[in-house]
Protein backbone atom coordinates (compact mmCIF):
# COMPACT_ATOMS: atom_id res chain seq x y z
CA UNK A 1 0.00 0.00 0.00
CA UNK A 2 1.04 3.10 -0.85
CA UNK A 3 1.43 6.04 1.87
CA UNK A 4 -0.98 8.71 1.44
CA UNK A 5 0.09 12.11 2.61
CA UNK A 6 -0.53 15.35 1.67
CA UNK A 7 2.72 17.56 2.40
CA UNK A 8 3.42 19.64 -0.03
CA UNK A 9 6.94 18.35 0.22
CA UNK A 10 5.66 15.00 -0.51
CA UNK A 11 3.42 15.73 -3.29
CA UNK A 12 6.46 17.51 -4.79
CA UNK A 13 8.32 14.44 -4.61
CA UNK A 14 5.78 12.34 -6.97
CA UNK A 15 6.06 14.95 -9.12
CA UNK A 16 7.83 14.56 -12.84
CA UNK A 17 10.16 17.03 -14.22
CA UNK A 18 12.29 17.02 -17.31
CA UNK A 19 15.43 17.58 -15.36
CA UNK A 20 14.51 14.67 -13.04
CA UNK A 21 17.13 12.24 -12.62
CA UNK A 22 15.47 8.84 -13.54
CA UNK A 23 16.61 5.17 -13.68
CA UNK A 24 15.90 2.92 -17.03
CA UNK A 25 16.85 0.06 -15.46
CA UNK A 26 18.52 -1.56 -12.34
CA UNK A 27 19.75 -5.13 -12.23
CA UNK A 28 21.72 -7.22 -9.95
CA UNK A 29 23.74 -10.98 -10.61
CA UNK A 30 22.44 -13.34 -7.75
CA UNK A 31 24.72 -13.32 -4.23
CA UNK A 32 26.57 -16.14 -3.71
CA UNK A 33 28.39 -17.15 -0.93
CA UNK A 34 32.49 -16.37 -0.79
CA UNK A 35 34.86 -19.16 -1.57
CA UNK A 36 32.07 -21.64 -1.86
CA UNK A 37 29.30 -20.27 -3.84
CA UNK A 38 28.49 -19.78 -7.63
CA UNK A 39 31.13 -17.37 -8.39
CA UNK A 40 33.59 -18.66 -6.21
CA UNK A 41 35.98 -18.96 -9.53
CA UNK A 42 34.68 -16.27 -11.15
CA UNK A 43 36.34 -12.92 -11.63
CA UNK A 44 35.00 -9.72 -10.48
CA UNK A 45 35.19 -7.94 -13.68
CA UNK A 46 33.35 -10.69 -15.69
CA UNK A 47 30.31 -10.63 -13.18
CA UNK A 48 30.56 -6.74 -13.51
CA UNK A 49 30.45 -7.37 -16.99
CA UNK A 50 27.13 -9.11 -17.21
CA UNK A 51 25.58 -6.64 -15.42
CA UNK A 52 26.85 -3.86 -17.93
CA UNK A 53 25.58 -5.28 -20.56
CA UNK A 54 22.47 -6.25 -18.98
CA UNK A 55 20.88 -3.14 -17.69
CA UNK A 56 21.87 -1.25 -21.29
CA UNK A 57 20.79 -4.49 -23.21
CA UNK A 58 17.59 -5.09 -21.16
CA UNK A 59 16.13 -1.72 -22.39
CA UNK A 60 17.73 -1.52 -25.68
CA UNK A 61 20.32 0.90 -25.63
CA UNK A 62 22.86 2.18 -27.75
CA UNK A 63 25.66 1.58 -25.36
CA UNK A 64 27.50 4.46 -27.30
CA UNK A 65 24.76 7.08 -25.21
CA UNK A 66 26.42 5.84 -21.72
CA UNK A 67 29.16 8.50 -21.00
CA UNK A 68 30.23 7.75 -17.77
CA UNK A 69 30.62 5.03 -15.41
CA UNK A 70 31.16 4.90 -11.62
CA UNK A 71 31.48 1.97 -10.15
CA UNK A 72 31.31 1.01 -6.41
CA UNK A 73 34.60 -1.92 -5.50
CA UNK A 74 36.42 -1.73 -1.75
CA UNK A 75 39.04 -4.73 -2.77
CA UNK A 76 40.05 -3.69 -6.84
CA UNK A 77 42.38 -5.92 -7.89
CA UNK A 78 45.94 -4.55 -7.63
CA UNK A 79 44.54 -1.39 -6.13
CA UNK A 80 43.33 0.28 -9.65
CA UNK A 81 40.39 0.82 -12.09
CA UNK A 82 41.97 -1.13 -14.89
CA UNK A 83 39.60 -3.95 -14.10
CA UNK A 84 36.38 -2.30 -13.98
CA UNK A 85 37.18 -0.68 -17.50
CA UNK A 86 38.14 -4.34 -19.23
CA UNK A 87 34.29 -5.08 -17.68
CA UNK A 88 33.10 -2.12 -18.84
CA UNK A 89 34.66 -2.63 -22.82
CA UNK A 90 33.78 -6.70 -22.54
CA UNK A 91 30.28 -5.77 -21.73
CA UNK A 92 30.25 -4.10 -25.41
CA UNK A 93 30.77 -0.61 -23.85
CA UNK A 94 32.82 1.59 -26.52
CA UNK A 95 36.08 3.26 -25.40
CA UNK A 96 34.21 6.84 -25.70
CA UNK A 97 32.78 6.06 -22.15
CA UNK A 98 34.43 7.40 -19.42
CA UNK A 99 34.87 5.12 -16.06
CA UNK A 100 36.04 5.38 -12.42
CA UNK A 101 35.89 3.15 -9.54
CA UNK A 102 35.22 5.11 -6.13
CA UNK A 103 35.76 3.56 -2.32
CA UNK A 104 33.32 4.13 0.52
CA UNK A 105 33.64 1.30 2.01
CA UNK A 106 30.05 -0.60 2.00
CA UNK A 107 28.57 2.39 0.55
CA UNK A 108 30.59 2.27 -2.14
CA UNK A 109 27.64 1.11 -4.80
CA UNK A 110 25.25 4.37 -3.67
CA UNK A 111 28.29 6.72 -3.78
CA UNK A 112 28.60 5.62 -7.86
CA UNK A 113 25.21 6.25 -8.35
CA UNK A 114 25.01 9.25 -6.22
CA UNK A 115 27.88 10.33 -8.71
CA UNK A 116 26.06 9.66 -12.01
CA UNK A 117 23.08 11.47 -10.65
CA UNK A 118 25.16 14.46 -9.77
CA UNK A 119 26.70 14.65 -13.21
CA UNK A 120 23.47 14.26 -14.88
CA UNK A 121 21.77 17.34 -12.47
CA UNK A 122 25.01 19.51 -13.03
CA UNK A 123 24.59 18.41 -16.94
CA UNK A 124 27.99 17.24 -17.15
CA UNK A 125 26.43 13.96 -18.90
CA UNK A 126 22.54 13.01 -20.24
CA UNK A 127 23.25 9.33 -19.25
CA UNK A 128 25.51 6.82 -16.68
CA UNK A 129 25.99 4.25 -15.21
CA UNK A 130 26.25 3.81 -11.18
CA UNK A 131 27.14 0.56 -10.71
CA UNK A 132 29.06 -1.78 -7.31
CA UNK A 133 30.77 -5.19 -7.33
CA UNK A 134 32.97 -7.58 -5.06
CA UNK A 135 34.35 -10.41 -4.92
CA UNK A 136 35.24 -10.84 -1.61
CA UNK A 137 36.25 -14.64 -2.32
CA UNK A 138 39.07 -13.01 -4.58
CA UNK A 139 39.82 -10.28 -1.69
CA UNK A 140 39.35 -10.16 1.26
CA UNK A 141 41.17 -10.96 4.33
CA UNK A 142 44.24 -10.18 5.40
CA UNK A 143 45.51 -8.96 1.94
CA UNK A 144 43.13 -6.18 2.31
CA UNK A 145 44.84 -4.99 6.27
CA UNK A 146 46.11 -1.21 5.67
CA UNK A 147 49.63 -0.66 7.04
CA UNK A 148 49.56 3.02 8.90
CA UNK A 149 52.05 5.31 10.42
CA UNK A 150 52.68 5.75 14.13
CA UNK A 151 52.51 8.80 14.42
CA UNK A 152 48.69 8.65 13.03
CA UNK A 153 48.01 5.45 15.31
CA UNK A 154 48.44 8.02 18.20
CA UNK A 155 45.50 9.63 17.18
CA UNK A 156 42.32 7.29 19.26
CA UNK A 157 39.42 7.58 16.80
CA UNK A 158 42.30 7.11 14.03
CA UNK A 159 43.42 3.49 16.02
CA UNK A 160 39.30 3.33 16.56
CA UNK A 161 39.27 2.27 12.42
CA UNK A 162 40.99 -0.53 12.73
CA UNK A 163 39.22 -2.16 15.26
CA UNK A 164 37.88 -5.22 13.12
CA UNK A 165 34.13 -4.54 12.17
CA UNK A 166 32.96 -7.90 14.50
CA UNK A 167 34.02 -5.99 17.61
CA UNK A 168 32.27 -2.48 16.36
CA UNK A 169 29.17 -4.64 16.39
CA UNK A 170 29.69 -6.18 20.14
CA UNK A 171 30.55 -2.34 21.00
CA UNK A 172 27.12 -1.02 19.83
CA UNK A 173 25.43 -4.21 21.40
CA UNK A 174 27.23 -2.99 24.74
CA UNK A 175 26.60 0.72 24.68
CA UNK A 176 22.95 0.59 23.98
CA UNK A 177 21.71 -3.03 24.98
CA UNK A 178 20.90 -4.48 21.95
CA UNK A 179 20.40 -8.07 23.41
CA UNK A 180 21.50 -11.72 21.65
CA UNK A 181 17.76 -12.46 21.74
CA UNK A 182 16.68 -9.39 19.99
CA UNK A 183 19.69 -9.84 17.38
CA UNK A 184 18.88 -13.49 16.69
CA UNK A 185 15.18 -12.88 16.65
CA UNK A 186 15.39 -10.28 13.94
CA UNK A 187 18.21 -12.21 11.96
CA UNK A 188 15.78 -15.17 11.68
CA UNK A 189 13.36 -12.85 10.10
CA UNK A 190 15.95 -11.63 7.23
CA UNK A 191 16.25 -15.11 6.69
CA UNK A 192 12.29 -15.98 6.59
CA UNK A 193 11.86 -13.19 4.33
CA UNK A 194 14.57 -14.09 1.96
CA UNK A 195 13.55 -17.94 1.94
CA UNK A 196 9.99 -17.00 1.21
CA UNK A 197 10.73 -14.16 -1.78
CA UNK A 198 12.78 -16.57 -2.90
CA UNK A 199 10.46 -19.48 -3.22
CA UNK A 200 7.93 -16.75 -4.55
CA UNK A 201 9.90 -15.60 -7.07
CA UNK A 202 10.43 -12.39 -6.08
CA UNK A 203 13.54 -11.75 -7.00
CA UNK A 204 13.76 -13.42 -10.38
CA UNK A 205 13.09 -9.70 -12.16
CA UNK A 206 16.11 -7.86 -10.24
CA UNK A 207 18.45 -10.85 -11.04
CA UNK A 208 20.25 -11.05 -14.89
CA UNK A 209 21.52 -14.82 -14.72
CA UNK A 210 25.27 -15.52 -15.43
CA UNK A 211 26.92 -18.33 -17.49
CA UNK A 212 30.30 -19.04 -15.66
CA UNK A 213 32.33 -21.51 -14.64
CA UNK A 214 33.06 -23.31 -11.85
CA UNK A 215 35.61 -26.10 -10.34
CA UNK A 216 33.64 -28.85 -8.98
CA UNK A 217 35.47 -29.40 -5.40
CA UNK A 218 34.99 -33.37 -5.62
CA UNK A 219 36.15 -34.45 -8.82
CA UNK A 220 38.06 -31.14 -9.39
CA UNK A 221 36.81 -30.47 -12.81
CA UNK A 222 35.39 -27.46 -14.40
CA UNK A 223 31.93 -27.31 -15.33
CA UNK A 224 29.97 -24.34 -16.72
CA UNK A 225 26.50 -23.48 -14.94
CA UNK A 226 23.90 -20.74 -14.87
CA UNK A 227 23.89 -18.61 -11.29
CA UNK A 228 20.55 -16.91 -10.75
CA UNK A 229 19.55 -17.03 -7.24
CA UNK A 230 21.40 -16.21 -4.38
CA UNK A 231 22.50 -19.34 -2.90
CA UNK A 232 23.21 -17.64 1.17
CA UNK A 233 19.66 -18.11 1.76
CA UNK A 234 18.70 -20.74 4.14
CA UNK A 235 15.21 -21.91 4.94
CA UNK A 236 14.11 -22.63 8.27
CA UNK A 237 16.17 -20.51 10.42
CA UNK A 238 14.70 -19.76 13.21
CA UNK A 239 15.83 -17.27 16.70
CA UNK A 240 15.80 -20.52 18.30
CA UNK A 241 18.75 -22.38 16.07
CA UNK A 242 20.69 -19.16 16.00
CA UNK A 243 20.88 -19.43 19.80
CA UNK A 244 22.79 -22.29 19.34
CA UNK A 245 25.38 -20.81 17.79
CA UNK A 246 28.95 -19.53 19.55
CA UNK A 247 29.77 -15.78 19.56
CA UNK A 248 32.18 -15.01 16.80
CA UNK A 249 34.59 -11.88 18.37
CA UNK A 250 34.63 -12.60 22.19
CA UNK A 251 33.43 -15.41 24.38
CA UNK A 252 30.63 -13.37 25.93
CA UNK A 253 29.99 -11.39 22.78
CA UNK A 254 26.52 -11.56 21.21
CA UNK A 255 27.67 -11.36 17.47
CA UNK A 256 27.77 -14.78 15.24
CA UNK A 257 28.12 -15.89 11.97
CA UNK A 258 24.17 -16.25 12.03
CA UNK A 259 23.05 -13.06 12.50
CA UNK A 260 26.07 -10.85 10.85
CA UNK A 261 26.50 -10.51 7.22
CA UNK A 262 27.66 -13.01 4.93
CA UNK A 263 31.10 -12.62 3.06
CA UNK A 264 29.71 -13.03 -0.62
CA UNK A 265 30.52 -12.14 -4.53
CA UNK A 266 28.48 -10.26 -6.82
CA UNK A 267 27.46 -6.90 -8.62
CA UNK A 268 24.56 -4.72 -9.15
CA UNK A 269 24.23 -1.63 -11.90
CA UNK A 270 21.88 0.96 -12.08
CA UNK A 271 21.37 2.95 -15.70
CA UNK A 272 20.47 6.85 -14.83
CA UNK A 273 19.33 9.23 -16.94
CA UNK A 274 17.97 13.28 -17.32
CA UNK A 275 13.83 12.23 -17.85
CA UNK A 276 13.49 14.53 -20.97
CA UNK A 277 16.52 12.44 -22.57
CA UNK A 278 14.89 9.28 -21.32
CA UNK A 279 11.41 10.67 -22.93
CA UNK A 280 12.95 11.84 -26.22
CA UNK A 281 14.95 8.21 -26.70
CA UNK A 282 11.68 6.40 -25.94
CA UNK A 283 13.65 4.22 -23.12
CA UNK A 284 11.63 3.20 -19.86
CA UNK A 285 11.39 4.96 -16.82
CA UNK A 286 11.08 2.77 -13.39
CA UNK A 287 11.79 5.09 -10.27
CA UNK A 288 13.51 8.40 -9.60
CA UNK A 289 16.99 9.48 -7.73
CA UNK A 290 15.57 12.42 -5.31
CA UNK A 291 19.01 13.01 -3.37
CA UNK A 292 21.19 11.18 -0.58
CA UNK A 293 23.32 12.30 2.41
CA UNK A 294 26.89 11.02 4.53
CA UNK A 295 27.05 11.76 7.50
CA UNK A 296 30.15 10.57 9.87
CA UNK A 297 29.92 8.62 13.12
CA UNK A 298 32.15 7.49 15.86
CA UNK A 299 35.06 4.63 14.41
CA UNK A 300 34.48 2.19 16.98
CA UNK A 301 30.48 2.58 16.73
CA UNK A 302 30.67 2.66 12.86
CA UNK A 303 27.18 0.31 12.14
CA UNK A 304 25.29 3.07 14.04
CA UNK A 305 25.37 5.03 10.81
CA UNK A 306 22.01 4.71 9.14
CA UNK A 307 20.45 6.39 12.53
CA UNK A 308 22.04 9.53 11.46
CA UNK A 309 22.13 9.38 7.59
CA UNK A 310 18.46 8.77 7.34
CA UNK A 311 17.05 11.80 9.52
CA UNK A 312 19.95 13.84 7.30
CA UNK A 313 18.58 12.50 4.11
CA UNK A 314 15.16 13.08 4.84
CA UNK A 315 15.41 16.59 5.99
CA UNK A 316 16.99 17.79 2.85
CA UNK A 317 14.01 15.85 0.75
CA UNK A 318 11.48 17.70 3.83
CA UNK A 319 9.74 14.77 4.37
CA UNK A 320 9.49 12.23 7.36
CA UNK A 321 10.22 8.71 8.33
CA UNK A 322 6.31 7.76 8.12
CA UNK A 323 6.44 9.37 4.56
CA UNK A 324 8.58 6.59 3.24
CA UNK A 325 6.39 3.48 2.11
CA UNK A 326 9.64 1.27 2.90
CA UNK A 327 12.98 0.78 4.13
CA UNK A 328 16.03 -1.00 2.78
CA UNK A 329 19.13 -0.83 5.51
CA UNK A 330 22.17 -2.76 4.90
CA UNK A 331 22.55 -5.14 7.55
CA UNK A 332 26.34 -5.52 8.04
CA UNK A 333 25.35 -7.59 11.70
CA UNK A 334 21.87 -7.44 13.33
CA UNK A 335 23.17 -5.19 16.46
CA UNK A 336 23.50 -2.48 14.26
CA UNK A 337 20.33 -2.57 11.99
CA UNK A 338 18.56 -3.24 15.13
CA UNK A 339 19.74 0.17 16.71
CA UNK A 340 19.30 1.89 13.39
CA UNK A 341 15.38 1.18 13.27
CA UNK A 342 14.81 1.23 17.23
CA UNK A 343 16.72 4.90 17.61
CA UNK A 344 14.84 5.52 13.99
CA UNK A 345 11.20 4.59 15.47
CA UNK A 346 10.83 2.83 12.32
CA UNK A 347 8.36 -0.28 12.07
CA UNK A 348 10.28 -3.54 11.79
CA UNK A 349 7.64 -4.72 8.90
CA UNK A 350 8.41 -1.40 7.34
CA UNK A 351 11.95 -2.81 6.81
CA UNK A 352 13.83 -5.23 4.56
CA UNK A 353 10.67 -6.54 3.23
CA UNK A 354 12.23 -9.79 1.70
CA UNK A 355 14.88 -9.84 3.80
CA UNK A 356 18.75 -8.37 4.09
CA UNK A 357 22.28 -8.85 3.54
CA UNK A 358 22.10 -11.39 6.78
CA UNK A 359 20.50 -13.99 4.61
CA UNK A 360 21.47 -12.73 1.44
CA UNK A 361 24.59 -11.70 1.27
CA UNK A 362 26.99 -8.37 1.37
CA UNK A 363 29.70 -8.03 -1.61
CA UNK A 364 31.16 -4.95 -0.05
CA UNK A 365 31.17 -2.08 -3.45
CA UNK A 366 28.00 -3.89 -4.81
CA UNK A 367 25.15 -3.76 -1.62
CA UNK A 368 24.78 0.27 -2.15
CA UNK A 369 23.58 -0.77 -6.04
CA UNK A 370 21.60 -4.15 -5.26
CA UNK A 371 19.75 -2.13 -2.81
CA UNK A 372 18.48 0.31 -5.70
CA UNK A 373 17.43 -3.08 -7.63
CA UNK A 374 15.97 -4.87 -4.83
CA UNK A 375 13.80 -1.80 -3.59
CA UNK A 376 12.74 -0.90 -6.97
CA UNK A 377 11.38 -4.37 -7.24
CA UNK A 378 10.20 -4.47 -3.66
CA UNK A 379 7.77 -1.37 -4.71
CA UNK A 380 6.73 -2.70 -8.03
CA UNK A 381 5.48 -5.82 -6.69
CA UNK A 382 3.58 -3.98 -2.98
CA UNK A 383 2.30 -1.00 -4.84
CA UNK A 384 4.53 1.69 -3.24
CA UNK A 385 6.35 4.65 -4.32
CA UNK A 386 8.63 6.07 -2.14
CA UNK A 387 11.62 4.30 -0.47
CA UNK A 388 14.97 4.81 1.27
CA UNK A 389 18.05 3.11 1.28
CA UNK A 390 21.13 3.19 4.03
CA UNK A 391 23.94 1.56 5.02
CA UNK A 392 26.69 2.15 8.09
CA UNK A 393 30.08 2.05 6.68
CA UNK A 394 33.68 1.01 8.02
CA UNK A 395 35.24 3.56 9.96
CA UNK A 396 32.63 5.26 11.28
CA UNK A 397 30.15 6.82 8.33
CA UNK A 398 26.46 6.59 7.08
CA UNK A 399 24.73 7.14 3.84
CA UNK A 400 21.03 7.35 2.85
CA UNK A 401 18.91 7.74 -0.26
CA UNK A 402 15.57 8.29 -0.93
CA UNK A 403 14.12 6.98 -4.52
CA UNK A 404 10.89 6.90 -6.16
CA UNK A 405 9.62 4.27 -7.36
CA UNK A 406 7.61 4.62 -11.35
CA UNK A 407 6.17 1.39 -11.71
Amino acid sequence: MITQSSSSAYQRLLEKRDDDVVIVCALRSAMTKGRKGGFKDTKPDFILSNVLRGVYSRVNLDPKLIEDIAVGNVLPPGGGASAARMAALHAGIPNTTALNTVNRQCSSGLTAVTQIANEIKAGQIDIGIGAGVESMTHGYGSRAAPEVSDAVLENQESEDCLIPMGITSENVAADYNISRAIQDDFAAKSFQKAAAAHKAGKFKDEIIPIKTTIIDPKTEKEVEIVVDADDGIRDGVTAESLGKLKPAFTKTGSTHAGNASQVSDGAAAVLLARRSVAKKLGLPIVGKFVTSAVVGVPPRIMGVGPAYAIPKVLDLVGITKDEVDFYEINEAFASQAVFSVQHLKIPFEKVNLNGGAIAIGHPLGCTGARQVATGLNIAKQTNQRVFVTSMCIGSGMGMAAVFVSEH
